[in-house]
């Protein structure tokens, strides 16, 4: 497992600039806490200074799970992070309360990455608006949730390339 210190500067996807927004400054992490009404973790934000949002290295797209979820038997994709702050068609932690209604997710949820029918999210249900949310993969189609790390360096430490995984990417484990 790396350490978030090690992988922070290697975690983006250099070669695509799909997903990325302006740099991220003090003034639009104020005003993204204010709008989501949360604390960000400070190792989301050292990411985010880095690259406002955008696709993670291959060697990053992907989290082990400890049971099946819809998309796999073994792990979830995490292959795009998103940033704080408008771009055009892009979606942005900004919109994930807009999103979180529309999918029916919990309401104590900043969203990092998905696609409609899967989430990865901050969970704040836990430890309340200002304390050290888990990462979580919502599955908006069954109405189920599974704790991946109890804190975002966490989850970033244990991020891996999906072809580490024997299964397909995206394999359907529910039919």
């Amino acid at each position: 497992m790396a350490r978030f210190e090690d992988l922070r500067h290697s975690f983006w996807d250099t070669g695509n600039d799909h997903g990325g927004r302006p740099a991220l400054t003090d003034r639009m992490v104020e005003e993204a806490e204010r709008l989501l009404k949360v604390t960000l973790p400070a190792p989301l934000l050292d990411l985010l200074r880095i690259r406002n949002g955008g696709q993670v290295d291959d060697s990053r797209a992907a989290f082990p799970t400890s049971r099946p979820t819809s998309w796999s038997s073994d792990h979830v994709p995490f292959d795009s992070l998103m940033g704080l702050g408008h771009h055009e068609r892009t979606l942005s932690m900004l919109d994930s309360p807009y999103l979180v209604e529309e999918w029916g997710l919990p309401t104590a949820v900043v969203l990092l990455s998905g696609g409609g029918h899967y989430w990865i999210g901050l969970d704040y249900r836990t430890c309340g608006p200002h304390g050290e949310p888990s990462v979580t993969w919502f599955d908006a189609d069954d109405g189920s949730d599974l704790a991946l790390a109890p804190d975002f360096r966490s989850f970033t430490e244990g991020l891996t390339s999906a072809d580490a995984f024997e299964d397909g990417e995206g394999d359907d484990v529910t039919d």
